[in-house]
């Protein structure tokens, strides 16, 4: 499986197997508050962090793509697969990230602006961020030498702080697992991503891996607080040979956590509450609840000396996606002692800056048909429109033109950060608007009218 089929795999989604018409009204309204917040910060942070490489499908054998031959890792263990599993299962026993300190993650989130946090309690490795009763290979057992840290269960330290800093709380956890002896058995070989053995001839064994499944995701909903979204990923698993009783583990869960939005990755049916496309803006409104989630660099764990995107790119992607009526997922990998890369922090600060002053024009914020004009996006609330003016690398703009949602006649035209009404008239069915000599955003700018 090359990267990009992977990726289509898990961004793929069919919406008219939502089942949506079977949504009760206050799932409608957690959906719609979901759909509010616009904005939420990834952090996808485990074992592979020591590593700075892919996190957990390299240990998958057909996913070549996953093991570059640049890969240091996969370098230094002669690029043998049983080694590189070896050591790779090992480094729960080197696992010690003393700089681990969620205030500094939440401060960072809070000023740029982000308002949920999803953090990775288990990826498909298996290795449990959190004190889970259900397997040693854990934060918490005694072979990490992070155990003894007082903030050793690292997912209560992490939803504990966001929520004190006004943060919803988004629960990422892996439905597959491939430490697990049920789910790759190891006494036999694992080519793929999926269970090495025939779950329907050997019926037992994959009983123990649901209540395994099971039982993890009922210790997140009940021993963590309160749990706003539950974010499955793993969409192999699902019916028929890999089926988990997806109907008993959302009645188990919203019983622990009333109101929970579940978010069951690529699968369609009830359970598939918001659409996640991965590494990709959709071209067009998806017609139901959705986020993209994207990486700030090339990788969800920490890559070393990756390539970040710019403040600006960052910044217009957020705007493309709240246009077409999504929320942006941004994901950064921590680094193996649990600080963030500098250069995210700077990122965070400059998407902040940015907020503070066109804030208004995402949050709470629905798509508008045409939803964008040339290099113009737009947003709507409360009977107001949003244009908002993706702006070029020093190019200076002196006026826009806007034909595809006109402003009311004799109506003001106001930029934000910008107290003063725009010049503006009507011309040939658009509307002529002249900027201030001095915008409020190198990046982009947002006008703000009532429509016609």
């Amino acid at each position: 499986m090359t990267e990009k089929e992977r990726i289509d795999i898990m961004s793929h989604s069919a919406t008219d197997t939502l089942c949506t018409d079977q949504y009760e009204p206050w799932l409608w309204e957690r959906l719609e508050w979901y759909q509010d917040m616009k904005f939420g910060l990834f952090i996808h942070w485990g074992l592979y962090s020591q590593w700075g490489c892919i996190e957990s499908w390299p240990l998958v054998e057909e996913d070549i793509w996953a093991r570059p031959d640049d890969l240091e890792c996969w370098v230094k263990r002669d690029k043998d697969l049983e080694r590189f599993r070896r050591d790779y299962w090992n480094l729960n026993t080197s696992f010690n990230p003393k700089k681990f300190n969620p205030q500094v993650w939440a401060e960072a989130a809070k000023y740029a602006g982000m308002k949920y946090i999803a953090f990775t309690t288990k990826h498909h490795d298996g290795y449990c961020m959190f004190d889970t009763k259900t397997t040693d290979y854990k934060v918490t057992a005694p072979e990490t030498p992070f155990h003894s840290n007082p903030k050793a269960n690292i997912v209560k330290e992490v939803f504990d702080t966001f929520r004190e800093n006004g943060f919803a709380i988004d629960c990422y956890f892996s439905k597959s697992d491939w430490k697990s002896p049920y789910y790759w058995d190891p006494t036999r070989l694992a080519h793929d991503r999926n269970p090495n053995y025939d779950t329907h001839a050997e019926p037992e064994r994959w009983e123990k891996f649901k209540k395994f499944v099971y039982n993890q995701i009922e210790e997140l909903m009940s021993d963590y607080g309160h749990i706003d979204a539950l974010w499955l990923d793993g969409g192999q698993v699902r019916p028929p040979d890999q089926d988990i009783r997806m109907d008993l583990i959302t009645e188990m869960a919203r019983k622990h956590q009333p109101g929970l939005i579940i978010a069951d990755r690529t699968v369609g049916g009830l359970y598939e509450n918001i659409i996640t496309p991965e590494q990709e803006i959709p071209e067009e409104p998806l017609g139901h609840p959705w986020e993209s989630c994207l990486t700030m660099g090339t990788s969800w764990g920490i890559k070393f000396n990756d390539t970040y995107k710019s403040s600006r790119e960052l910044i217009h992607m957020l705007v493309e996606i709240v246009a077409k009526g999504g929320n942006f997922l941004l994901n950064i990998g921590p680094d193996a002692d649990g600080a963030f890369p500098d250069i995210t922090l700077e990122r965070l600060r400059d998407i902040g800056d940015w907020m503070a002053v066109n804030g208004e024009a995402i949050y709470g914020t629905r798509a508008i048909a045409p939803y964008q004009e040339e290099n113009i996006r737009f947003t709507q609330k409360a009977g107001k429109v949003y244009a908002i003016i993706l702006t070029d690398e020093n190019k200076t703009i002196e006026s826009v033109t806007i034909s595809a949602i006109l402003p009311a006649v004799n109506s003001e035209i106001f930029m934000l950060g910008n107290d003063k009404p725009l010049k503006w008239e009507l011309c040939d069915s658009c509307a002529r608007i002249t900027l201030p000599s001095k915008l409020p955003s190198k990046d982009a700018s947002t006008i703000v009218f009532t429509p016609h």
